[in-house]
């Protein structure tokens, strides 16, 4: 007899459609898969280093739950170094993939009846977590017309008594949209004079191609005080298969309260991981990450360029992040009919847009080579011409 609360779980539609277009291909059929949030980039060699130094120096007990201590460090000295934050180090704790921290930092404060704020389209993880701790999800519908984004008037209509979260994802998946500084402030002085905690997923700042980066928690005291910064190496320095993310927070109980959660769970992330991930934080790999997202930019422009000369199709050049949200409406309103049929037809994956919470769009991740983007995207138009025809 399964419990309600897993019954209430979906299965992740974006991993759905990855494993099945894995599959495909092992069974020879031409397949093309735009659909994972993985960079196709291997991990840094001075990350790779440091691992293999870490093992051989017998890095391999227990460690504290909260990561090593010069772990916690390297943390803190990245939020202050990057992102203008100070937190000490019991401040900060290692999570098994920044999935993880968002994992336990809902378990942490969300409870029934609880109401949780999401920007739509929104990382599929999301609702669902809300849904398994109990809470209730309240949507702020988005479109390409707004660039994806919510205004302080509409984060004001929907706050009620209830409203206990605010999740904000600053580069965004599935979208690539940025809130600037004046946003972000403008957002903060809405939640003045409330107790509403700000989840703020920076899973991919690093990979900002326009404008400036701002984490949340930067723009004022007040943010500082309520915000929960989630970040990781998964996408930076693609290490997605490593299992590294991290929390910080200005609450030294709420991070005691996750790490109380941890101990009883996972316990420790991996003790390799975590001395691998040191080189990821202090800049070592800074020359890499900078390689990386001058080819995400050459990828994405490319990108951008064809899918808006398809007929029926239109995207928004991203800010950041690896993905276009490609809006379909003038094809069709069935974004899953759309993927189905593409993938079955053309042999290209991509994710449709009802699994991110907004219909009428699909997401196509650049992570990968230029001329598979542009085989993907040749079939993507025949695919559109046929439906047209």
């Amino acid at each position: 007899m399964l419990t309600d609360r897993i019954n209430t779980l979906s299965e992740s539609i974006t991993i759905a459609i990855t494993t099945l277009a894995q599959e495909l291909k092992a069974e020879g059929k031409d397949i093309l898969s735009f659909s994972a949030g993985e960079p196709d980039f291997g991990t840094p060699q001075v990350i790779k280093d440091a691992a293999i130094d870490a093992i051989n120096n017998n890095y391999t007990k227990y460690t504290a739950v909260d990561g090593y201590p010069e772990l916690r460090e390297a943390i803190v000295n990245k939020l202050k170094r990057d992102n203008g934050l100070t937190y000490a180090t019991n401040q900060v704790i290692a999570n098994n993939g920044a999935k993880h921290s968002l994992f336990n930092l809902f378990s942490a404060v969300i409870q029934d009846g609880a109401e949780v704020i999401i920007p739509a389209p929104y990382w599929v993880t999301y609702p669902e977590l809300v849904k398994y701790c109990g809470g209730k999800v309240v949507e702020i519908e988005t479109h390409d017309t707004d660039g994806f984004k919510i205004t302080p008037e509409q984060l004001k209509d929907a706050i009620t008594a209830k409203t206990r979260m605010l999740v904000l994802t600053t580069p965004s998946n599935p979208t690539g949209s940025i809130y600037t500084k004046e946003e972000l402030v403008a957002l903060g002085k809405v939640l003045e004079g409330t107790d509403i905690i700000v989840a703020s997923d920076e899973m991919y700042e690093k990979l900002t191609y326009e404008g400036e980066f701002t984490s949340c928690a930067a723009v004022s005291e007040d943010m500082y005080e309520r915000t929960v910064t989630i970040n990781g190496l998964s996408k930076s320095v693609a290490m997605t298969g490593w299992r590294f993310g991290y929390m910080a927070a200005a609450d030294t109980e709420l991070i005691k309260a996750t790490k109380k959660l941890q101990s009883q769970s996972t316990s420790n992330i991996n003790s390799i991981t975590q001395m691998a991930a040191i080189a990821g934080l202090d800049g070592s790999a800074d020359a890499d990450i900078a390689m990386m997202r001058k080819a995400f930019i050459k990828r994405r422009d490319e990108a951008t360029v064809l899918i808006n000369n398809i007929d029926g199709l239109s995207v928004l050049k991203p800010d950041g992040a690896f993905y276009l949200f490609v809006n379909i409406k003038e094809v069709t309103s069935d974004s899953m009919k759309f993927a189905k049929g593409l993938l079955a037809d053309k042999g290209v994956a991509v994710v449709p847009g009802v699994a991110f919470g907004s219909e009428g769009y699909f997401r196509l991740s650049f992570a990968t080579d230029i001329d598979t983007i542009r085989d993907g995207i040749s079939r993507i138009a025949e695919f559109v011409k046929e439906m047209n025809s």
